[in-house]
């Protein structure tokens, strides 16, 4: 049974009521909440609620000190305004090591983000003082690094959200005056340290996968460039696929671990690379996408090739290792079976039939995620396979396959295979009773 993060916490507080009421004795409770991952002692303590009311009123103090300084930034002595801004940084990150060091990390985290708040806001106006620098990134840039080495030493996941906000706020600021942040892995680096070190942290995981994506397809883009712009080409499309797959696969993986926030981090995987390649195939169900495939010069597709064979070739070993690699093959030889025929095609008139095998595939999609749902009892299955089908056939209505009869065509096909999965539905209900 796979519990969300709030829910693990509910469970905790659940058995504290159940250990005062004597149903369970107190090391049960605790060996139910070591069972899904979640701290007996912690969840009595503060909630979420707090840690984010708290953190809240952190960045409020924080905001409101700039605004009043700002406000009388003119009439305060030059050397005055440098040396109050590192005073106040250094007091800062001083209050927060001593109430880290007394064993309140809590507190600590929330006084560490002010006090890389007061850094960030040091930078810029000491950098306007001076008339500092003329690229504006770097002091984004020096901001997050700054904010690292305690996100990285304490392991603390809250200073390493904030360091990641940074560091992309920095890498798309790069990217959108032509430059290619090559630092941006170490970043990466040190999150994926404080992600497996560190405690459970879901928006982490997912900031550090969003920021995979981003590198990998703007790198490519930054080989792939003619002039001073990122060139984004169709072979970006077919290595995200790749991407993705291989994510997907490395969440099966983690989802048959021993460690319970493994667990948790390979359904997030799952799950959300699950959801993009649902919303990728409701894209290529329209013949748009696939007429501007059939005419991409494709310049580039030996090193399209070795990176995705090379992405392919890891979603497979994760595949084996999580029991997922039929589906896993079957995923792959999906996606670049369709693309190779596209490449080879060469007629836009041909696009139609792409969108037709598309549109066939989500349904397919659809009903295998709804007997999924129903086979292991997980309802997200179950509403992703629904949503699927009636987004597709809500598409279908609006944007009309070919003609009138194409359409109706694809509807009965619609009702033909879900009938025919509700048929399978009531048979397998029928065994199950038997049994």
């Amino acid at each position: 049974m796979r519990l969300i993060r709030l829910l693990k916490n509910d469970l905790a507080r659940e058995t504290a009521d159940w250990v005062a009421e004597g149903i369970v004795s107190r090391e049960q409770a605790e060996r139910i909440c070591t069972r899904y991952g979640t701290d007996f002692e912690q969840a009595q303590g503060r909630s979420l609620g707090y840690s984010v009311l708290t953190g809240l009123g952190y960045l409020f103090i924080g905001l409101a000190l700039i605004t009043l300084i700002g406000a009388n930034w003119e009439e305060i002595p030059r050397a005055l305004r440098m040396w109050g801004l590192i005073a106040i940084t250094m007091a800062t990150q001083g209050l927060a090591l001593r109430r880290y060091l007394s064993g309140d990390e809590g507190g600590a985290t929330g006084i560490f983000l002010l006090g890389n708040l007061f850094f960030g806001a040091s930078i810029i106006l000491i950098a306007q003082i001076y008339h500092l620098g003329e690229h504006m990134p770097d002091g984004v840039f020096w901001w997050a690094l700054g904010c690292l080495p305690f996100a990285v030493l304490l392991r603390n996941p809250w200073l390493a959200l904030q360091a990641g906000v940074l560091a992309l706020v920095w890498f798309f600021l790069e990217v959108s005056l032509g430059f290619y942040p090559a630092l941006f892995p170490l970043f990466i680096a040190a999150f994926l340290w404080v992600l497996w070190r560190g405690r459970e942290s879901i928006l982490l995981l997912l900031l550090v996968v969003a920021g995979i994506g981003f590198w990998t397809e703007y790198s490519l883009a930054a080989w792939w460039r003619e002039s001073g712009h990122f060139d984004f080409r169709a072979e970006n499309l077919a290595v995200g696929v790749a991407l993705f797959i291989a994510l997907y696969a490395l969440g099966h993986w983690l989802a048959v671990r021993t460690s319970a926030v493994a667990r948790d981090y390979g359904a997030v995987l799952s799950v959300w690379s699950l959801r993009f390649g649902l919303v990728l195939m409701l894209v290529l169900s329209f013949a748009g996408p696939w007429e501007e495939l059939i005419e991409a010069e494709w310049r580039y597709w030996l090193p399209m090739t070795v990176v995705s064979g090379l992405l392919a070739a890891i979603a497979l070993v994760f595949a084996a290792g999580g029991g997922r690699l039929r589906a896993t093959a079957g995923l792959l030889a999906f996606y670049f079976l369709s693309l190779l025929a596209a490449i080879l095609v060469g007629n836009q008139e041909h696009a139609v039939y792409f969108q037709l095998v598309y549109n066939v595939a989500l349904i397919g999609m659809g009903i295998w995620l709804i007997v999924r749902g129903i086979h292991s009892g997980i309802s997200h299955y179950f509403f992703l396979g629904v949503a699927a089908i009636l987004l597709t056939a809500l598409m279908r209505y609006i944007d009309l396959i070919g003609d009138y009869i194409g359409g109706a065509a694809v509807f009965l096909l619609f009702a033909v295979l879900l009938l025919a999965a509700a048929r399978y539905w009531r048979r397998f209900h029928s065994r199950e009773g038997a049994v």
